[in-house]
C-alpha cells in the first residue's frame, strides 16, 4: 500500500508544479491555446484558405519546399519550407490528397527566420502546397511527392 501511496504522492506533486509554472507564466500559455479547427478539418485548398482568412492565393518563386520526389514511407514524409517574402506572418503545409488538407500551420514572429520543417502523413501520392502569408496576401508554391508505401493505412 506504501507504493501506490508514494505513486499518488508524486504524481500530484508533479501536476501542481505544472499548474504552478502556468499560473506564474513559466509555461508558454500559447502551447495552451485554441486552434483553428476548421482549418484543420478542411477538405480542400480552398476551404483551409477561407478558415486561414484568405480568398485565393497567389503563386510565388519566393517559397522554397524542399521535400523528398519520391517518399519510401508515406507514414514520414520530411517536408520544409522557407520563405523570402519580407514580413512572413505564417507558413501552412497542406497535403492535397489527405481527408484533411492542412498538415502543418507556423506562426512566425517579427525577427524570426521564416524557415520551417516537419514530417507529415500522406496516403497517397500528392501535390504538397506550401501557403504563405505575409502583409495580408497569401503565397503558395507547390510540389508533388510521389509515395510508394502508403501512410494513411496503406
Amino acid at each position: 500500500m506504501n507504493i501506490k501511496r508514494r505513486q499518488t504522492i508524486k504524481a500530484g506533486s508533479s501536476l501542481a508544479l505544472v499548474a504552478a509554472a502556468i499560473s506564474a507564466g513559466v509555461l508558454p500559455t500559447s502551447a495552451f491555446a485554441d486552434w483553428n479547427k476548421a482549418a484543420f478539418e478542411a477538405k480542400n485548398m480552398a476551404d483551409v484558405l477561407k478558415a486561414l482568412g484568405g480568398a485565393s492565393a497567389e503563386k510565388s518563386a519566393d517559397i522554397v519546399i524542399t521535400a523528398p520526389d519520391i517518399a519510401e514511407n508515406g507514414a514520414v514524409v520530411p517536408v520544409a519550407v522557407a520563405s523570402k517574402i519580407a514580413g512572413t506572418q505564417s507558413i501552412s503545409i497542406l497535403v492535397e490528397k489527405n481527408p484533411s488538407s492542412l498538415a502543418a500551420e507556423f506562426d512566425i514572429l517579427p525577427g524570426t527566420e521564416p524557415n520551417v520543417g516537419t514530417r507529415v502523413k500522406m496516403g497517397q501520392s500528392s501535390n504538397v502546397h506550401a501557403v504563405v502569408k505575409a502583409g495580408g496576401k497569401y503565397y503558395v508554391a507547390t510540389k508533388e511527392i510521389k509515395v510508394t508505401l502508403g501512410g494513411c493505412g496503406g
